[in-house]
């Protein structure tokens, strides 16, 4: 059996795990909403992936598992939200160059996430992207409680947005709890799921 191992990513990586990240989420239906034309869709997502991993990448941590044949099989991107992040310089610029005529709806999304983010201390889990053909495996859940375990010691929460029902479940086997509100919707009443682990 395959062994899958954690690193930490290395910079000159953060666009292949953005389109690695886009490629896995090419099926939520906040994407969709996000980029309604399915042929722009993945590549405008893989832009706005590695735009959010860059800004981790300074203000978190960015984790990997490389897949055997090359690539990636999964990543993790955190925000260290112990304390309030620092502007980043030039992301609108960025964003509003790639996102073109969809940019209100990206707009639509901060404001949701920033209306509804916590304020206690805590480490964000903003993405949790595992390739396709190895979902289901234990890959995501790896990634995670190599976190959770640094949490742990440290005494910090953890908190999430979740996609859909499917990954609240698996977020709950790892000590995730319902806040509330637990619903959060884009304009189209596309869901996401606010969901919160205490610090052990």
């Amino acid at each position: 059996m395959t062994e899958f191992t954690i690193r930490p990513a290395r910079a000159d990586e953060l666009a292949a795990i953005g389109a690695l990240i886009s490629r896995s989420f090419d099926h939520l239906d906040a994407d969709a909403y996000l980029v309604p034309v399915p042929e722009d869709r993945e590549r405008i997502m893989a832009e706005f992936f590695t735009l959010e991993t860059e800004y981790a990448f300074s203000h978190g941590k960015v984790e990997v598992i490389d897949h055997p044949d090359g690539g990636y099989a999964a990543a993790a991107v955190w925000y260290d939200r112990v304390d309030p992040l620092p502007e980043f310089p030039g992301y609108m610029e960025r964003l509003t160059a790639f996102a073109g005529e969809h940019l209100e709806r990206f707009g639509a999304l901060g404001e949701l996430f920033e209306k509804n983010h916590p304020t206690d201390q805590h480490w964000h889990l903003q993405f949790l992207a595992v390739r396709p053909d190895l979902q289901g495996h234990g890959l995501g859940g790896k990634l995670m409680k190599n976190v959770h375990d640094i949490l742990d010691a440290q005494g910090l929460p953890a908190y999430l947005e979740a996609t859909n029902e499917n990954n609240v479940r698996l977020y709950r086997r790892y000590g995730y709890t319902d806040m509330d509100p637990f619903a959060i919707l884009l304009p189209d009443g596309t869901p996401f799921f606010r969901m919160w682990r205490p610090a052990s």
